[in-house]
């Protein structure tokens, strides 16, 4: 079976109930085919109960301690999440955990530290004398008093703060410990160094906190049992600690840990670097297409079809890319906002399911819809039309050689053959994002007089290919088709 990621959470999902719908969906899960289920951050955060997770408070409470005004996580209590990974693995299902190690928020107390002021869009420039000043630093987690684990952090397991005096100012002051006011090296040139991202900073040229990490990373997943690992802002952490820390994990799990790093950029270069110092131990979600997809929904039939995959990960390294169309950080009102208008996410969806580079990853939110209010305004999403059957064709009809008819601006299609042992399998799909269309394909001699039924139900006749497995297949104005064999149609119901 080709492997399959779904994320199961999104930003706005109600506190409280996740842990819980994970064991309701984990059969479910399993019938349409996902291989791994990504949860969220799954420690307390800063806002107790109302935290996403990625505001890290502390790493060792999985909703077993009063701490930050409750016991649970946002998701539910350590037990619940415990159970909810051995429903998952009962049902043949990998957990991905989120892995959140970049920063810390909501300290126990402040710590009189000698810290510069550097510029917000040039980190790397001081504009100011070495200052004392009060900062949020020191960590003792007194709700856990010292279960699992002893250490205290202080401010020399931190890089930098963001706490300013003068409301709404843009902030940064760099903490001056035995590194002075260098941060540390990291891929890209942003900001001219992005170390720096948010809360604490934490400082991972320190060998007392990469110790405290690596044995916390054994901890975790001793204790929850995750099979995969999804790393979290992975542009503002060295990528010599996470080479260090996963040979770690690899080697006292004796396993190659399954690992998906998140490094947000546009630009495919960075990617491409980041793998190449990472040594392929990761494989990167494909940001560039993601961002593709998004210029393709807001300009329309103005957005040309066959250039989708140009400059993307999946086009030049599909072997490390991870295909998503939306997730949490793109959704409204985050810092990273470019949700993928709602009438492209059919072809979106499609190009990530229903293609043979990279391994996709299905968002919550297309598959189930959803409704959240977000500043006042309730938005309201349905499921993506047909996810549920490309899941399931993905799932059963991929097998075969893949032929691309990447051929008009608004127009474009492919299909995947079938083979000689499972002559049923394969599909045809076209997508268009202007008028109605159509595509004139070749689909071999395995294929000749095979009759296609529209799976989108956008057609109600048949597509019958000649005797040379030529046919004309057609798609309705901005829609798709996907087009399967009439001996598979009970495959994908």
């Amino acid at each position: 079976m080709r492997k399959t990621i779904f994320q199961f959470f999104h930003w706005y999902y109600p506190k409280g109930k996740l842990w819980k719908q994970v064991v309701e969906q984990a059969e479910h899960l399993q019938w349409i085919g996902i291989s791994d289920v990504w949860l969220p951050p799954a420690y307390k955060s800063s806002a107790g109960a109302d935290g996403v997770g990625y505001d890290v408070y502390d790493l060792f409470d999985l909703g077993e301690f009063d701490q930050k005004g409750s016991v649970k996580t946002k998701y539910g209590t350590k037990n619940q999440l415990i159970n909810a990974v051995k429903v998952l693995h009962r049902n043949n299902l990998s957990v991905m955990a989120d892995i959140v190690l970049n920063h810390k928020n909501g300290a126990d107390e402040q710590e009189k530290v000698s810290v510069v002021k550097v510029d917000f869009n040039d980190r790397n420039k001081v504009i100011s004398e070495p200052i004392e000043k009060e900062i949020n630093t020191k960590y003792y987690f007194p709700g856990r008093n010292k279960k699992y684990s002893e250490f205290v952090w202080d401010w020399h397991a931190f890089t930098g703060v963001d706490e300013c005096t003068n409301n709404g100012e843009k902030c940064i002051f760099k903490i001056l410990n035995e590194h002075g006011d260098l941060w540390d090296d990291v891929v890209g040139d942003e900001f001219g160094n992005f170390d720096y991202l948010l809360g604490a900073d934490i400082e991972f040229r320190n060998p007392n906190v990469t110790a405290e990490l690596k044995y916390w990373g054994k901890w975790f997943i001793e204790t929850i049992y995750a099979d995969s690992l999804r790393l979290d802002a992975v542009k503002h952490i060295s990528p010599q600690f996470y080479k260090e820390w996963l040979d770690y994990l690899n080697t006292t799990f004796q396993k190659q840990f399954f690992t998906i790093a998140e490094y947000w950029s546009h630009d495919l270069k960075f990617l491409t670097e980041y793998l190449d110092v990472m040594e392929n131990r990761v494989q990167l979600f494909d940001v560039p297409l993601h961002h593709n997809f998004y210029e393709a929904s807001k300009q329309g039939k103005d957005y040309s079809l066959p250039d989708i995959f140009n400059n993307t990960l999946t086009a030049t390294r599909s072997q490390s890319a991870i295909t998503f169309v939306d997730n949490h950080d793109t959704q409204p009102t985050q810092a990273l906002e470019s949700f993928v208008d709602y009438w492209f996410k059919p072809h979106a969806n499609a190009l990530i399911l229903l293609r043979q580079e990279g391994i996709p990853c299905v968002f919550y939110t297309d598959y189930y819809g959803g409704s959240y209010t977000v500043n006042g305004n309730t938005i309201e999403l349905a499921p993506v039309p047909h996810l549920y059957k490309m899941m399931m064709i993905r799932k059963y009809l991929f097998e075969g050689q893949q032929c691309d008819y990447f051929d008009h601006p608004n127009n474009i299609g492919w299909f995947v053959s079938g083979t000689e042992e499972n002559k049923n399998a394969g599909f045809v799909v076209v997508l268009s994002n202007s008028d109605d269309g159509f595509k004139e394909m070749n689909l071999g001699g395995l294929n000749a007089g095979r009759k296609f039924i529209d799976v989108t139900e956008s057609f109600a006749d048949t597509v019958i290919t000649n005797e040379e497995g030529i046919a004309i297949f057609p798609v309705k104005a901005g829609s798709i088709s996907i087009w399967v064999k009439e001996e598979s149609l009970d495959k994908i119901k």
